[in-house]
């Protein structure tokens, strides 16, 4: 399955009572399909979910599939640290109509790589749907390794992997080893481009909340071969991107969104909202954002 370039890896709305927003979500959802993303993710690390429930996640996943249409792919994350629940959780998405799940490689537990693999073989076993692999030490406390996704991507329906480990090299060896219908995506914003320019398929973003139609743009020229164009592009982000991830995720780039206009900025706890000195910084380096932009759409 291919997701395309970008896929948004979605905030979760919250209004002031702490409850999700619905119709904050749709305007949000029409937002991105309008501006640059390719396919959604619904329910990842964006969204908020460990303080989402159970009957929270499901509710926003169904929501999210209905308004969407099939006007573009909705992933649905499903990933738990319980491998018993995150097969439960497949079924249930599956039957709203997902196009794809994303599972995370098991939190907290730590399994070895031969338990990531079993996890993950035990969750593919019983749906038809593609399966994207997120591996995300940082988060999890454990890396699938190289091998391990290499191994993992030749069962039928793992054909996506989101790489957010960081690591150029690790992603090259996958890459190098994985068959020609198995894409490989950023799970870093700022590794974008280079990750596209070593094979890889795009990025699952954060920033495509913003940026998207300027990632795209990126893309675009690097696929025309205009590789001095995309390099622009990708150095005038990349302050943005690290002022967007100045904060545990989704904290900046839900201030990020409210500045155009959209109510997300309320975060559930422990996340906490930025710092004024951080918003005032953030609003400094978005202008001279949209400044550089202007120059580099006339090369």
């Amino acid at each position: 399955m291919d997701l395309g370039r970008i896929a948004t890896a979605m905030i979760t709305p919250f209004d002031s009572n702490g409850e999700i927003d619905y119709e904050v979500a749709e305007k949000v959802i029409e937002h991105l399909i309008a501006n640059g993303t390719d396919a959604l993710v619904v329910c990842g690390t964006t969204g908020e979910t460990p303080t989402l429930t159970i009957p929270e996640k499901r509710e926003l996943i169904h929501f999210t599939i209905k308004k969407v249409n099939k006007r573009i792919p909705v992933i649905a994350g499903v990933g738990l640290n319980d491998t018993a629940y995150t097969i439960e959780a497949t079924k249930v998405v599956e039957d709203f109509g997902a196009d794809g799940i994303m599972v995370v490689a098991p939190f907290y537990n730590k399994p070895n790589q031969r338990g990531i693999y079993a996890h993950f073989e035990a969750v593919a076993s019983v749906t038809h749907l593609p399966v994207m692999i997120y591996n995300v030490p940082g988060r999890t406390g454990v890396n699938i390794s190289a091998e391990t996704t290499i191994a993992l991507s030749k069962i039928p329906n793992i054909r996506i992997v989101k790489e957010a480990s960081g690591n150029l090299d690790q992603m090259t060896e996958i890459l190098g080893n994985v068959s020609p219908d198995t894409f490989v995506y950023s799970g870093d914003d700022a590794l974008t481009l280079p990750l596209v320019a070593i094979g890889g398929r795009g990025v699952v973003s954060v920033a495509s909340h913003v940026i998207g139609n300027e990632m795209q743009a990126m893309l675009q020229a690097f696929e025309e071969g205009r590789h001095d164009v995309a390099a622009k592009y990708h150095q005038a982000m990349l302050p943005l991107i690290k002022q967007l991830f100045k904060d545990p995720n989704p904290v900046p780039v839900k201030y990020a969104l409210s500045k155009l206009g959209f109510p997300v900025e309320k975060v559930r706890l422990p996340m906490v909202e930025m710092l004024d000195e951080d918003k005032t910084k953030y609003d400094r380096i978005w202008e001279e954002f949209q400044e550089q932009v202007k120059v580099i759409k006339t090369l």
